[in-house]
């Protein structure tokens, strides 16, 4: 360990750390563009700049290795002058168009244009023009006149993907980012350099318009597309005589699971939780109160029926139905076979198993069941489990199927769907598949929220039951899981000792 003083305050840190990460991890303000943590420095955009004591010009911090006793200042008249004319470089050609900008509210350049104040320019010329809405690809639009040419998005698509989709073309103040000549910037993680521009030059064509961001209220999830469990945050909004709506999904880091990035099909999935969905039970189609589809519940249940349990529940709602099938003496299992695609998998974040919490029903011993002996059950009670994967509508119409979900999608081929809330609307725990133990927030409400299936189920038993008194009492018995306590797991998650999946 080396000791530093930044500012007048002496930090502790590792020999060989980059003098901007420790700025930045010990809540130093230091404007920056093109540095990123999981880029590394490029030093184009020379914002970093800082004064070390000893050197005879400012030095920027994004290049900079930490030295024992190094005396660092970022105040001060000097040095607040330098960043001062090299933030007045970056505004000369920008359109300083914030009112109209769908990055307004996170943008990086507004934010340092509002501290410094250049609110006059100084320019006589006339601005350099480009282009403006710029498909390139994907869900990624470009105005390349608000471009402060960090490079990030470049970057990105060599250093992370190292798929060279972007590259920076013309010279001088000419150079705009571009796609190779007859290419389009289609790339499965696209969506991460709409993240990673500290600016408004790159939007989400899919988000773009829809909200403006101070608008929006954000929750610290898991997304359900594969068992990588990536971290992300949720982004939903409820205006005055609508319903709480989700508007995005933006990645959340977590340096064990994702890091800084998520893949563009869980991005884009949010879609899935606003449309169709179920919010009154449904018996033969006709429409019931909750309390009397609970009662209707009461009758239906039978004990010859077969419980299906979905790989995308939580851990608690897991653990709770199969104490719950049990104590009512039906058989459990799963279908781990149906979330299995190869062709999903990749060599950056995606995982060829297509759900969340699989290894959550591999702890809890949940039994993987024969598609023969599904085909032979009369009674099918499905827990978020999608059976059309398994059974013809011919032979789904032929049995009795209770079916717990939050979309009404193929609800006219079963006997009683039972509206349960989604992912977002209940507490949750999930195991990934490197065996690591994460939480999911509650983050939306429904006008008519439907109840979770714990909550449910408990109705069902006429016990009181939450997702704490489950890890107490069906979860915390469990050798890998003992003595955890679920609310004392940190946002990064909590690594199990299991060894082989």
């Amino acid at each position: 360990m080396l000791t530093i003083n930044v500012d007048n305050k002496d930090i502790e840190v590792n020999e060989g750390a980059l003098l901007i990460d420790v700025m930045l991890k010990n809540g130093i303000s230091v404007p920056h563009f093109c540095y990123h943590e999981a880029l590394g420095p490029d030093g184009n955009c020379r914002m970093c700049m800082v004064e070390i004591e000893g050197q005879k010009r400012p030095q920027i911090a994004c290049d900079t290795i930490v030295k024992d006793g190094m005396i660092v200042r970022t105040k001060g008249e000097k040095i607040e002058k330098v960043k001062r004319g090299i933030l007045e470089l970056e505004l000369i050609n920008h359109p300083i168009d914030c009112p109209i900008c769908d990055q307004a509210g996170e943008c990086k350049l507004q934010e340092y244009y509002m501290e410094v104040g250049l609110y006059e320019s100084r320019l006589d010329t006339p601005k350099v023009k480009a282009k403006k809405h710029v498909h390139l690809g994907s869900e990624v639009m470009l105005d390349q006149e608000r471009c402060v040419l960090c490079k990030r998005c470049v970057r990105f698509t060599q250093i992370y993907t190292k798929t060279d989709d972007l590259i920076v073309e013309k010279r001088s103040d000419k150079s705009v980012i571009s796609t190779f000549p007859g290419r389009k910037f289609e790339n499965p993680y696209a969506g991460n350099v709409v993240d990673i521009c500290p600016v408004g030059a790159l939007t989400d064509r899919d988000f773009r318009f829809k909200k403006r961001v101070w608008f929006l209220s954000h929750g610290k999830g898991i997304c359900m597309e594969c068992s990588r469990g990536c971290n992300i945050r949720v982004g939903h909004d409820k205006a005055k005589y609508q319903d709480d709506i989700i508007y995005r999904f933006k990645p959340r880091r977590n340096d064990q699971v994702n890091g800084f990035f998520i893949c563009d099909h869980g991005r884009y999935s949010y879609k899935k939780e606003n449309d169709n969905r179920l919010f009154h039970p449904l018996l033969n189609g006709k429409e019931l109160e909750l309390q009397d589809g609970i009662d209707s519940l009461k009758g239906l249940i039978k004990k010859d029926a077969l419980v299906i349990i979905g790989a995308s529940l939580s851990l608690e709602e897991i653990a709770y139905i199969k104490a719950w099938a049990n104590k009512e003496g039906i058989k459990v299992a799963s279908l781990v076979e149906d979330y299995i695609d190869e062709s999903f998998e990749d060599k950056l974040l995606k995982t060829k198993e297509r759900a969340s919490n699989i290894n959550a029903l591999k702890l809890l011993d949940i039994k993987n069941l024969s598609k023969d002996l599904l085909k032979e059950c009369k009674n099918i009670i499905l827990f978020e489990h999608d059976i059309t994967k398994d059974l013809t509508k011919e032979e789904i119409k032929e049995k009795k199927i209770i079916n717990f979900t939050t979309h009404a999608a193929n609800s006219e081929l079963f006997e009683f769907n039972f509206p349960v809330a989604s992912t977002y609307e209940k507490r949750g725990s999930y195991i990934n598949c490197d065996w690591i133990l994460q939480k999911s927030e509650k983050i939306v409400q429904k006008e008519l929220q439907p109840p979770t299936i714990i909550e449910v189920l408990s109705i069902l038993l006429d016990e009181y039951m939450d997702e704490d008194k489950v890890w107490r009492e069906y979860l915390n018995g469990s050798q890998t899981l003992k003595e955890i306590n679920i609310s004392l797991i940190r946002d990064d998650g909590y690594k199990l000792g299991v060894k082989n999946g």
